[in-house]
């Protein structure tokens, strides 16, 4: 079978709301991205076939094929193509899908699979909040209502559910949530992220600096403080810590095909080993990267065992603690830089920020299999396997 392999990957540090990549406009957000992938294969940006953009607020400053404007906006060749994907959280994810796909395909030799979220400057939900009169621009069309009467989807809900459903209590989540923080901070000490993260210049009261150290890590965070937190919703389980946090930033690997590694003697990063995606409940939502990481190790012919780490979305603890639960998977090999609860979660863009992530982690600790997973609007999730080289 035809091979799509990881030449290189690259993120930006995680900016906090209106914190320090405030003054980034998306598309040059992504752009930088681009551009740091071009460099470090130091490849002729003509080569590139086709750039993939996942993002979810596509309104505002992330209309208009965000793709193509940040190609436009990173100084690249205007003859290489970009579209714009939107699988919800998902959306950088299923771009590596896609950008796999189009080199094993053997009709694209080199693609860009990237995302970007400036959740400062286009609000979540926004595309979903424009004016609506009398029916028109509801989202949810009559024939949606009629099949889920008197339903409205909400992932926060979802989570709540999950905690319920799996029996994960108040204290687990804490414990989670604290965890996060204290591998992101020991990652960040030990300088894990050093070679995936792109380092920008911002402004700052104190004036330009370069940005390079996730602003989500809490390094003074506490278990009593996160239990300290007041609940989101009376009689729930989940509270703001242990919830992912918003987030600005993008992140984008470069995928090509075997013929182009060895003909522009690139040295591969990684191997993509499997894909897949699923869909389930629309209502619990955030359950599908269960059953989708056991179809993908069984279409794979593996056992979760032979995974040597994984990141789990941190899109709520209940997440990635039911899906352990139901796995059986290690939790000593699960999002061990931390997750989204400290590092943030820049929605289209999350999908290569934790591939970016996985990937260097294998290397760092010279491991052979890493699995990515993580849940999506709608009841989705994809499931990507892959093996470093």
């Amino acid at each position: 079978m035809a091979e799509a392999y990881i030449v290189a990957a690259s993120r930006t540090a995680g900016g906090r709301r209106d914190g320090k990549l405030k003054g980034w406009h998306p598309a040059d957000l992504a752009g930088a991205v681009l551009k740091d992938l071009v460099k470090k294969t130091d490849i002729d940006p003509a080569r590139i076939d086709d750039v993939i953009m996942g993002c979810v607020g596509q309104a505002g400053e992330q209309a208009v094929n965000i793709g193509r404007n940040a190609v436009l906006a990173a100084g690249l060749p205007e003859s290489i193509p970009a579209t714009s994907v939107d699988r919800q959280c998902g959306s950088s994810q299923q771009s590596i899908h896609f950008a796999a796909q189009a080199v094993m395909s053997g009709f694209m030799d080199c693609v860009i699979a990237a995302g970007v979220e400036s959740m400062t400057r286009v609000p979540m939900g926004l595309p979903a909040s424009l004016p609506a009169k009398n029916g028109f621009g509801v989202y949810m069309s009559p024939e949606m209502q009629k099949r889920y009467p008197d339903i409205q989807f909400s992932q926060f809900m979802g989570a709540e559910m999950m905690a319920k459903k799996y029996d994960i209590s108040r204290d687990e989540l804490d414990e989670f949530g604290y965890r996060s923080h204290q591998r992101a901070i020991a990652a960040t000490q030990a300088g894990a992220f050093d070679d995936e993260i792109l380092a920008v210049e911002v402004e700052t009261e104190n004036g330009k600096e370069m940005h390079k150290v996730d602003e989500g890590i809490r390094f003074d965070a506490s278990l009593d403080g996160i239990k300290g937190v007041k609940l989101l919703a009376e009689g729930g389980r989940l509270t703001a810590a242990t919830s992912s946090q918003i987030c600005d930033g993008s992140a984008g690997v470069m995928i090509v095909n075997e013929k182009t590694l060895k003909e522009l003697g690139l040295t591969p990063m990684a191997r993509i080993h499997h894909m897949t995606v699923v869909g389930g409940d629309p209502i619990i939502m955030l359950e599908a990267p269960i059953p989708g990481t056991q179809k993908a190790l069984q279409k794979a012919g593996m056992k979760i065992d032979d995974i040597d780490l994984y990141e789990v979305n941190e899109a709520f603890a209940s997440v990635p603690l039911a899906w352990l639960k139901e796995t059986g998977a290690d939790p000593e090999k699960l999002n061990v830089n931390g997750g989204a609860i400290a590092l943030g979660h820049p929605l289209g863009g999350s999908g290569a920020k934790l591939m970016t992530t996985l990937v260097h982690a294998l290397k760092n600790q010279n491991k052979r299999y890493g699995l990515q997973t993580m849940c999506e609007g709608g009841g989705l999730a994809n499931v990507t396997i892959i093996e470093r080289l």
